[in-house]
């Protein structure tokens, strides 16, 4: 079921926008080197082999993981000899070359360089840390996505009424379906390789419709019942959240298991977790925050399966974590207040007085410099008059944000010029 023409492939509109390298080299319009970037069983490989048979060109195919740098230099020899001999163009294929060390891929330098081969090399790891600079600076790089709900239905479908997959031999309820998209995680390779062994059950049984059963008894896998455009996706999330924010790190870790084995995006999970740690947790203990967003970066560089170890970490630190939602209120007191229209006129210490003229409309004058104060804080204004009573910020009384409230009336004192005794 490997596509045949670039019209076939789905999930990766973006890379093939109208007028991108990836669409002007599978269409002939323009030659450059690429490197696809993605996951497993996103079109790699079909596309490599796309480029050299919609242009004409010559295909040539090496696996990092047995080629050394004799059989490189091989390939690229015999491709220069067709270029200049014959005029004929080859697309040199590299599968995983994040597998190549720096001499091997060095090799390829010269070939890229002066044009005798296209380069198309793919790669699952960041190509910025598993490729030289000299290879990365003469390439483009391609992001390829997994693919989506949509996608893989489309894939799916296909492979069930070709003549080069199931022949129509097969039919699948729309719960069979959820379940073999579910149980892909964005991997068409997957999908298709589930589809297959769900179909031999099906018909093994004498039926013609693939159900649940037949996914999960093919693929030894319990469809769980997760509609990612569903209420079910956004009640498990929602427990999820709530887990945490009630500091239940048992409950945490299960609606986690349940969104990752039902094929949930990390990501999406990594991004809850950061709005998480400053809505629920806070000043109370910052560092979960630092927590989430490296999480969220981490799951981007190294993907699933390693991803839910990740994702358990951020989780069981945040759900262990004292919470605190002083970060909400604040942002939203001060926002009500404003879109209500309380903003008032800046104080006119606090005005801009670096421009002409400024000094004259009293800019910056009777302006206290904080570090030439004993204490390092001014005992001067600096919310508009309207609003000089107004408190935004009320510190709780869990983790660090106890010792902040203290902070927080030290700092309130010194700026009314109030006693500290």
């Amino acid at each position: 079921m490997r596509p045949q023409g670039f019209e076939e492939l789905v999930g990766q509109e973006r890379a093939l926008t109208l007028g991108s390298p990836l669409q002007r080299l599978l269409t002939g319009t323009g030659s450059v080197s690429i490197i696809l970037w993605g996951p497993p069983g996103t079109g790699k490989t079909t596309i490599a082999t796309l480029i050299s048979a919609q242009t004409g060109r010559k295909f040539r195919e090496l696996s990092a993981v047995s080629a050394g740098v004799r059989d490189v230099r091989e390939v690229i020899e015999k491709a220069r000899e067709d270029s200049s001999l014959y005029g004929t163009e080859t697309v040199l294929f590299i599968d995983e070359v994040h597998r190549f060390n720096k001499a091997q891929q060095d090799a390829l330098l010269p070939a890229v360089e002066n044009g005798w081969v296209t380069l198309v090399a793919a790669t699952t790891e960041n190509p910025s840390f598993s490729v030289v600079s000299p290879l990365l600076s003469r390439s483009v790089v391609v992001k390829l996505e997994l693919l989506d709900q949509a996608s893989l239905r489309t894939v799916l479908i296909r492979a069930m009424e070709s003549e080069r997959g199931l022949g129509g031999t097969v039919t699948a309820a729309e719960a069979a379906m959820d379940a073999l998209i579910d149980a892909s995680s964005g991997d068409a390779r997957r999908a298709l390789t589930a589809l297959e062994a769900a179909a031999n059950a099906t018909l093994a049984r004498d039926s013609n419709e693939i159900a649940v059963e037949d996914v999960e008894n093919a693929i030894n896998v319990v469809a769980i019942n997760y509609d990612k455009d569903g209420d079910t996706h956004y009640d498990v999330i929602s427990a999820f959240i709530k887990s945490v924010r009630g500091s239940d790190p048992d409950a945490a870790m299960h609606y986690l298991a349940r969104m990752l084995h039902a094929g949930e995006d990390p990501r999406f999970i990594a991004r809850r977790l950061m709005i998480l740690a400053s809505e629920d947790i806070g000043l109370a203990a910052s560092h979960v925050l630092l927590t989430a967003v490296a999480a969220a970066q981490s799951v981007q560089l190294v993907g699933m399966p390693e991803a839910q170890i990740i994702l358990a970490h951020a989780t069981l630190e945040a759900a262990l974590a004292p919470k605190s939602n002083s970060v909400v209120t604040a942002i939203g007191a001060a926002m009500a207040d404003v879109q209500r229209g309380r903003v008032g006129s800046v104080p006119l210490h606090l005005r801009d007085a670096h421009y002409p003229g400024a000094s004259l409309l009293g800019h910056g004058a009777q302006y206290i410099y904080p570090h030439e104060e004993n204490s390092g804080v001014a005992s001067q204004a600096y919310l508009p008059e309207e609003l000089e009573d107004s408190c935004y910020y009320k510190p709780s009384h869990h983790g660090t944000e106890e010792r902040l409230r203290a902070v927080s009336d030290r700092l309130r004192k010194l700026r009314n010029g109030e006693s500290l005794d």
